[in-house]
């Protein structure tokens, strides 16, 4: 086994399937004590991944998940926001109301605001810790007719995290921001099903439709290993001179330098 993370506490938001079960997984293959969220426990265990339910797109549910994890651990080293989604419906801003807005912000923006803010005093007394807010390539490169809201919250996310880690970098603290483009996960491929059961088309040509707009080089999707693999680099050691950085993982889809 490897031990880059052995004796550290790592929290994974998100992290029952798609991007997060393999960020948490990888992790804790690595060494780490894992404990994952989700608002409903996973259908099968993962050894060695302590399971915390609560809904962080709601208030309270950041202060649930702190409060457990500090009476069963005592600290915290790893932070992992990856908790987000694309909630929202396509065709552009008539079809979005308030409603849809505060959705997607509560889950994609405010959940990492609150997760970190009731962690950080942790991690400050300590003198050290990584927090990895999982943004979205969309972010910078939004898709009207797809991800207005989503990538809008994902966009004040990435702003954000570049001034927490301007603030915190003096308390030895790392705050990096990881991109994913398309990546196939139970997620996406629902958001791809959702496009041709509305649009009339099969599920090849829906994925075809989203491939041309967001125009990947690579010409695939992502595998959730890829995204968690980079996630592991920057929350070790081998990245202590890393924060208030953005990576793109999209396969080239950014279209600018």
């Amino acid at each position: 086994m490897d031990n880059t993370f052995k004796g550290q506490v790592a929290l994974v938001t998100g992290g029952t399937k798609g991007i997060g079960k393999a960020i948490a997984d990888t992790l804790a293959s690595k060494g780490a004590q894992v404990i994952v969220t989700a608002r409903t426990a996973p259908g099968e265990n993962t050894p060695g991944n302590y399971f915390i339910a609560s809904d962080l797109s709601k208030p309270g549910g950041a202060e649930v998940v702190a409060s457990e994890v500090l009476a069963k651990f005592n600290r915290i080293d790893i932070i992992v926001n990856n908790a987000g989604a694309n909630l929202s419906p396509g065709g552009g801003f008539s079809t979005l109301g308030d409603e849809h807005w505060y959705n997607d912000w509560e889950l994609n923006f405010l959940s990492a605001v609150r997760i970190n803010k009731a962690l950080l005093p942790t991690m400050i007394a300590q003198g050290s810790g990584v927090i990895i807010n999982i943004s979205t390539g969309a972010a910078k490169q939004p898709i009207w007719e797809m991800t207005m809201s989503y990538s809008s919250a994902k966009s004040a996310l990435n702003t954000y995290s570049k001034a927490l880690a301007s603030e915190l970098g003096p308390k030895g603290i790392r705050v990096n921001v990881v991109s994913p483009g398309v990546v196939e996960t139970p997620l996406m491929i629902e958001f791809i099903q959702d496009i041709a059961k509305k649009s009339n088309a099969t599920y090849d040509q829906a994925f075809k439709n989203v491939m041309d707009k967001v125009n990947v080089p690579l010409g695939r999707m992502a595998e959730s290993a890829e995204i968690a693999s980079l996630v592991a680099f920057l929350a070790s050691s081998e990245a202590k001179y890393i924060t208030g950085a953005n990576y793109a993982v999209d396969g080239g889809a950014a279209p600018t330098v």
